[in-house]
């Protein structure tokens, strides 16, 4: 039975408007005074009965609780020719109540092509397929039946110090008691009970003080339980069209124990309903529900505060963040700000459902609605917690329970998380799925807040505050890091902000050291590798002469620069560097590109073939150094101030194309001049000599002296073509 109708009579349901049979008659008179199931009694067998009759027959089954007739009757109704689009939207309701949720989005669809400006079809908009996630139990409550329940209605509980005040409709075996014709039950009156360390109630005893003729309850109280707030009917008078309206009365503690006379809320009123009371802590800010003139629709929340002089403002209604076209009632506060309702306005599994925010400095944080298994497909509401923040109760009509309405106890395991919402998902480039994928949330200071790994959906969700700046990161083994950032302070809830992350196409450097002369591996070669940001590796060698390893960030048509530096005692150092842009996946391979080889260090050695020396150029019958000459014989300067006892002999060799007077001259020209550079750059500069021999030392057979004519191409006379620098004396 729907607790609008019921608990609060806070709106009228529209009468029958036709006039048809006498049994018609009669049934509208009988809704005039909720008595469905007289309704039902009377219209349920007639045939060919106008829309009119049917949309409030399907009102009627629902009220009594017989929703599957309330479908039949609702689908009829929703399929007519003159259906409105509230019909629609009703028949998806209880559809909902009775668990086809499938069904019932087609339904909201259709509403939605019938009615655009309704906001709550647009937060079903926001996520059609909602149902999944509310009915999936995350682990957030436990729940239990309590046995103080009765057959009949059971909800609405408060605290009160260590007790707990609730309402009910059952009544002692033999007593006489007046039924409400609305659902056959007792009216409602207010008990009070004691409370175990299992959440259990027990010794309920009515507060006969406040219970009268008609409906009494819910009540609330403040922290300190001196002040008290309860809904109670009208008992002055009724509304124009003969409704007795609920209204709000606060009664006080007196310093002698007792409580004061009820003082009606100064803004009840006959003509609508002010009930459902929720006290802050300090008793000064009021929640009610009511549908007085000027709300979002049907029942909203509103909130109105003790001013210096005692009196109450104004009510405030809570506007669009609480409030809908829909129902929203029986609001909680917590001392902490925690703020629950219910509404049949919000997605939710079916009938009312309760949703959580949180009130801090007059802000109304994300509402969230706390899904199974508080919520079910039945009415689900008067959620509250204790001081703690670690249990409370709340009611239902769910199915399974002892009675009407029941009474809950539930433990809270997990804590209610508000603001925003920044969701995503994790991809490669191509679009496809990331599983395990490590996501890190981190502040606008770079702290990391939260870290979750994403399942086989690639889906990651994180509960933020509003109006803040977040950065996303995504870590995944063979892919380079995806990054993102997400701004909170936004209209919307939810934040999409995908991670898309670039697979790593697996670079690796590979250097082999060998021996200049053996072309052997080289082992125990000490390699200092620097990177282009100064990151320093050091290694030796194996007997395999080689090192390996990934190079790390680095995506296609990038670059990358190291500097690499090898020595072995016995052996002359080399210095190189290792520049490329990476235009394919794989093994970068220093060797293919650099001599990275090391000369032994010995009489007879040409320091050469130890050093990337390239061929030393003259002008033609000249032999002044030139710009690039230099350059090369600069390397010779460096390696002779490393090792000041070397003794170096350099030697100019020429082809055979000349004669052999002019070749030995300009060699031998050209050896000292070359040497003569050496000495000015290193101490004792008798360390090194020129020598120039000519065509005397051919490496091949390209002679072409005297009848000897030679066939030899331009390269095999450049072999001959050389300058060589001959260790001659070594020294410790």
């Amino acid at each position: 039975m729907k607790k609008n109708i019921y608990i609060l009579n806070l709106f009228v349901l529209p009468v029958f408007m036709v006039a048809q049979s006498a049994s018609v008659k009669k049934a509208a008179k009988y809704y005039n005074n909720y008595d469905y199931s007289h309704v039902i009694d009377k219209v349920a067998n007639k045939s060919d009965i106008k829309t009119d009759i049917i949309r409030e027959l399907a009102e009627s089954y629902k009220m009594v609780g017989d929703y599957k007739n309330a479908e039949i009757n609702y689908a009829k109704v929703a399929s007519a020719s003159d259906k409105t689009p509230d019909d629609v939207y009703a028949y998806a309701q209880i559809l909902k109540t009775n668990s086809k949720y499938n069904e019932a989005v087609t339904q909201l669809d259709t509403y939605n092509s019938l009615k655009t400006n309704d906001s709550r079809i647009a937060l079903y908009n926001s996520n059609k397929q909602y149902f999944a996630e509310l009915l999936k139990d995350n682990g957030q409550f436990s729940i239990k039946d309590l046995e103080i329940n009765s057959a009949q209605q059971d909800f609405g509980p408060a605290y009160y110090k260590n007790d707990v005040v609730y309402v009910s409709s059952k009544h002692d075996v033999g007593a006489v008691f007046r039924v409400w014709t609305g659902n056959k039950l007792p009216y409602l009156d207010l008990y009070t009970a004691k409370k175990d360390a299992s959440n259990e109630l027990k010794d309920a005893k009515k507060l006969s003080k406040l219970n009268k003729k008609y409906h009494e309850g819910p009540a609330c109280y403040n922290k300190e339980g001196n002040v008290m707030l309860f809904t109670s009917d009208n008992y002055s008078a009724k509304s124009k069209d003969g409704i007795r309206k609920l209204q709000l009365f606060e009664t006080k503690l007196n310093k002698d124990g007792k409580w004061s006379d009820n003082v009606p809320f100064p803004y009840n009123n006959n003509e609508y309903s002010c009930g459902h009371p929720a006290l802050t802590a300090d008793g000064n800010t009021l929640y009610f529900s009511s549908d007085m003139p000027g709300g979002k629709g049907g029942v909203d929340i509103y909130k109105t505060i003790r001013g210096i002089d005692g009196n109450w403002t104004k009510p405030e209604n809570l506007g669009d963040k609480i409030n809908t076209e829909g129902n929203e009632v029986f609001p909680f506060i917590h001392e902490s700000g925690l703020f629950f309702f219910s509404s049949d306005g919000r997605p939710g599994l079916g009938g009312l459902d309760v949703f959580a925010t949180e009130i801090k400095n007059n802000n109304i944080n994300k509402v969230i609605n706390v899904g199974s298994p508080i919520n079910s497909s039945k009415d689900d509401f008067t959620m509250v917690l204790d001081a703690e923040k670690k249990k409370g109760y709340f009611a239902s009509n769910r199915e399974g329970g002892k009675g009407d309405d029941d009474i809950y106890s539930f433990d809270l395991l997990k804590p209610f998380v508000f603001g925003k919402t920044i969701k995503g998902t994790a991809k490669d480039k191509e679009g496809n799925i990331l599983a395990n994928t490590k996501i890190n949330l981190y502040d606008d200071n770079g702290t990391v807040l939260k870290t979750v790994t994403t399942s086989d959906d690639g889906a990651y969700l994180f509960n933020v505050d509003a109006d803040k700046q977040f950065k996303l990161d995504g870590n995944k083994e063979k892919y380079f890091d995806g990054k993102n950032t997400a701004n909170t302070a936004v209209p919307e809830d939810v934040i999409i902000s995908d991670l898309i992350l670039e697979k790593d196409p697996g670079f690796s450097l590979l250097a082999l050291i060998t021996d200049v002369k053996t072309k052997n591996p080289l082992e125990g070669v000490t390699m200092k590798i620097t990177d282009e940001n100064g990151k320093v590796v050091e290694y030796v060698t194996p007997a395999s002469g080689d090192y390996k390893s990934l190079i790390t960030g680095k995506k296609l048509g990038d670059g990358i620069k190291y500097k690499i530096e090898l020595s072995k005692p016995g052996y002359l150092n080399k210095t190189v560097d290792f520049v490329r842009t990476l235009d394919k996946p794989g093994e970068q391979k220093v060797h293919d590109a650099l001599d990275i080889s090391l000369g032994k260090l010995e009489v007879g050695g040409d320091l050469a073939k130890m050093v990337d020396i390239k061929p030393i150029y003259f002008d033609v019958n000249k032999f002044n150094i030139r710009p690039d000459a230099a350059m090369e014989l600069n390397k010779i300067v460096k390696i002779m101030n490393e090792y000041p006892g070397m003794t170096v002999e350099l030697g100019s060799h020429t082809d055979c194309r000349a004669p052999i007077s002019y070749n030995m001259t300009l060699s031998d020209k050209r050896a000292k001049a070359s040497a003569a550079y050496i000495k000015k750059s290193i101490p004792n500069p008798s360390r090194i000599y020129g020598k120039g021999y000519g065509e005397s030392k051919l490496k091949n057979g390209c002679a072409c002296e005297g009848k000897v004519k030679s066939t030899c191409s331009d390269a095999e006379h450049q072999e001959n073509r050389r300058t060589e620098f001959i260790i001659t004396k070594l020294l410790n």
